[in-house]
């Protein structure tokens, strides 16, 4: 009856056990089996070599690849809807010690390269001027929403046209490649994207994230930086741990894809109500006041989203079962 959002579902049972299994005395920090072994396994899912660094949350993740990708006095490219921009307390700000954020505006959520290339034509290059040194896309986005390969692939173009690094937030990546079918490979560093948040926490995980790096030359600096923000934690293994759990016969993809088929279960309910396509786990729907009120007197929550809008966010532990009735009171409406 709670749709609030995914980050408050429960944990899915393998972390929890692959916690306990990890529950044994070991190397501290990340010099421990699990830590150690995560670029192997990360570097068999995007069939690349890859580093791979747990970090506790995705505002981390984000926070500390902007400061890889973008030095204090650059800035970083990204949607004015943003979760960096919106949702994490001027955190990239703060990591890359006060680069700023460059806000483009787009459908969906959405970057396009006209867009992003309309800004670079507006900047002089001077010292009077900021000047841009990543760009940061979101997928799926806030909006729910997801980029083909082939947009991030135009995007990645105008990156190396102009010698920016491209980041993706991808605290719904699962979603959003279970929505496409496509391998994680393709959405990623085939199509130029330098560093990725994998956000696992959003889809059964309890307290841990992947910071992905596909270039060597971003993963030192990073580790410094990781542990001067006070995010190397002691017992890293319990994070560790749950990154095994979650790619571990591809449990991250099964469980996203759980949350789509149970979004789109209210997606068809819900019909010319949509405000976005539905092509991940989340569903933005016309609601009058009147409307949302009745909805939460049949005990449902979700969030109001700007005038006459709501949100509504599905989990990995969504069957048919537990979202048809939310879905028959939506159809029901006037």
């Amino acid at each position: 009856m709670r749709f609030f959002s995914d980050n408050a579902a429960p944990v899915c049972p393998q972390v929890i056990e692959a916690i306990s299994s990890a529950n044994v005395l070991d190397t501290a920090y990340d010099g421990d089996e699990w830590s150690q072994s995560l670029d192997a396994r990360f570097s068999e899912v995007f069939e690349t070599r890859v580093h791979a660094l747990w970090v506790p949350t995705g505002t981390a993740a984000n926070a500390l690849a902007l400061a890889a990708l973008c030095p204090p006095y650059g800035g970083v490219i990204c949607h004015r809807d943003a979760h960096i921009q919106n949702d994490e307390c001027g955190a990239p700000e703060f990591y890359t010690h006060g680069a700023k954020l460059m806000l483009v505006d787009g459908p969906q959520a959405k970057l396009t390269p006209d867009a992003i290339s309309t800004l670079l034509g507006t900047i002089r290059d001077d010292v009077h001027q900021v000047q841009p040194h990543a760009i940061s896309i979101t997928n799926a986005t806030e909006y729910g929403c997801v980029y083909t390969p082939d947009e991030v692939g135009a995007i990645g173009a105008v990156a190396r046209k102009h010698e920016l690094g491209l980041h993706m937030d991808g605290a719904r990546f699962a979603n959003a490649l279970a929505h496409l079918g496509c391998a994680p490979s393709e959405l990623t560093w085939r199509a130029g994207v330098d560093m990725l948040s994998f956000g696992f926490v959003k889809n059964g995980g309890m307290s841990a994230e992947a910071l992905i790096c596909f270039g060597s030359d971003l993963t030192t600096a990073t580790l410094y930086r990781r542990k001067r923000a006070g995010l190397l934690l002691s017992k890293g293994r319990y994070l560790a741990a749950q990154l095994h759990a979650m790619l571990e016969d591809d449990l991250w993809l099964a469980n996203a894809a759980a949350a789509n088929a149970a979004a789109r279960v209210i997606a068809d309910a819900a019909d010319d109500r949509l405000v976005y396509p539905v092509e991940a786990n989340e569903i933005f729907i016309r609601l009058s006041k009147e409307e949302a009120g009745q909805l939460r007197k049949l005990g449902f929550d979700f969030y109001d989203w700007g005038e006459g809008e709501a949100r509504l966010v599905t989990s990995w532990n969504h069957g048919e079962a537990d979202v048809r009735p939310l879905a028959d009171a939506i159809a029901a409406l006037p």
